[in-house]
């Protein structure tokens, strides 16, 4: 087992399923102590007991990403169980399908509180301990890691609003890249193109039905493609700084 981030640990929101589930697997086998954050205590455990059994460390912190008291916590807890904070990827995420004609206003309002809130609440709490761990790491580095979408690059019907919040967060990133770099912390945005998790599994049904037709002749990602993205940004020497990434399916044409 490599352990090149051995001796550091990590922050993922959205850990219960998906890409947050893999991206915490593949952190805590290159040899990070990982913090699972999300609302779902049960799905924590199991995946804090998979991590476990493979000889890696996990903490289970169950806490809500629009939560800004919650969120504040959950950081204090990781940062004083675990000792440190050098890696944090903001996964948690929403996706909601409509034309802005007759979409919900509540699931407007839902896209913004989990895509942008939650990025922004979990970013405020854990920045200063990324420069704390930076300044005394022996790898002389800290990340911080949002997971965006190709719909931060692309806008297109039916999903205006959560290219948005996903233009927001990449906006986001780059001031805040751009604040930290006499800090040794790294800034990273990996925008996933269309990834086989429980993300359109939420969709109204005529949505679902929309996105099924768009993706049918497509072979989705894996969550474990994203994961290898998000590996790729926080193992770089610290010379190096990937800024974004753009991951799509191979036969994906936005």
């Amino acid at each position: 087992m490599t352990t090149t981030l051995a001796g550091t640990a990590a922050l993922v929101t959205g850990a219960s399923s998906g890409i947050g589930a893999a991206t915490a697997k593949a952190l805590a086998a290159e040899g990070a102590a990982v913090a699972l954050l999300a609302r779902r205590a049960d799905r924590l455990d199991e995946l804090k007991a998979d991590i476990e059994s493979s000889g890696g460390t996990a903490l289970a912190v169950p806490a809500d990403v629009t939560n800004a008291e919650q969120v504040a916590a959950a950081v204090q807890r990781v940062v004083g169980e675990l000792g440190r904070l050098d890696t944090v990827v903001n996964n948690a995420g929403l996706m909601r399908m409509a034309p802005a004609a007759e979409a919900p206003l509540q699931d407007w309002d839902d896209l913004v509180r989990v895509n942008v809130q939650g990025v922004l609440y979990v970013t405020r709490a854990a920045v200063p301990h990324l420069i704390d761990a930076a300044a005394d790491s022996p790898r002389g580095v800290a990340d911080l890691v949002t997971i965006s979408s190709t719909a931060g690059w692309v806008a297109r019907p039916g999903t205006a609003v959560y290219s948005l919040t996903k233009f927001g967060v990449n906006a986001f990133s780059e001031g805040i890249r751009q604040e930290l770099l006499g800090k040794r912390v790294r800034v990273g945005v990996v925008g996933p193109g269309t990834v086989d998790t429980e993300i359109s599994s939420h969709l109204s049904p005529e949505s679902r039905k929309a996105f099924d037709r768009q993706t049918a002749d497509m072979v989705k990602l894996a969550p474990e493609d994203i994961a290898d993205a998000v590996l790729y940004i926080v193992t770089r020497d610290r010379r190096v700084a990937v800024n974004h990434m753009l991951v799509r399916a191979a036969e994906q044409t936005w």
